[in-house]
């Protein structure tokens, strides 16, 4: 395991559902890393992608083309109603229930935007995001300095941006099922940008 008790705790301890009940349709990160993250994303995806979208909110930063298909899954049912770019979606709390309700090698892509920071356990749910990719797929994890901290679990709090990359980087390694990582950064308008690009084996 990459995380110990302690390292996934809260320092909010209550209920998750209750956290996310009411929506909160605002984006989370500055233009430029918006920007960066659609682009990244052009590079990274195709147009025939399936695309499964996790913890997702009212908006996925997909760039301006058809896909496939794409599932997107949150913690609130409005904001993912919001999001025009969700062919289908539901609702799950990964922390009760870290294992996804979809069928094996189901998705040529998964992406998650700055989320990752308040999985309690996210060695399982890396491991499902593999299990759901087909072999040769691609995991594209963003990473933001921001957070809603009371959220985010201990592991997180004290890491620079470079050591929490080397965190995410830890989750896809310990499904022994990503054949090449790799660390973008950059640095948009204000929100320094981190993402981590995974392929399948």
């Amino acid at each position: 395991m990459v995380l110990d008790d302690a390292e996934r705790g809260k320092l909010d301890e209550r209920d998750d559902d209750a956290f996310y009940a009411e929506p909160r349709l605002v984006t989370h990160v500055d233009a430029g890393f918006r920007e960066r993250l659609t682009g990244l994303y052009d590079e990274a995806l195709t147009v025939d992608d399936r695309v499964f979208d996790a913890m997702s909110s009212h908006v996925s930063h997909l760039p301006n083309r058809q896909f496939d298909r794409v599932v997107g899954h949150g913690m609130n049912a409005t904001e993912l109603a919001a999001n025009d770019r969700l062919d289908e979606w539901f609702v799950q709390n990964l922390n009760e229930t870290p294992t996804l309700p979809l069928e094996d090698e189901a998705f040529d892509a998964v992406t998650c935007a700055v989320s990752v920071q308040y999985l309690q356990h996210p060695e399982t749910v890396f491991a499902e995001f593999a299990r759901v990719l087909t072999p040769g797929g691609t995991l594209v994890v963003s990473v933001s300095d921001r957070m809603f901290p009371t959220k985010a679990v201990r592991a997180w709090w004290d890491r620079s941006m470079d050591e929490r990359a080397d965190l995410v980087v830890a989750y896809a390694e310990s499904t022994d099922r990503f054949a090449e990582t790799r660390v973008v950064t950059d640095h948009p308008d204000r929100d320094p940008f981190v993402a981590i690009v995974a392929q399948r084996a």
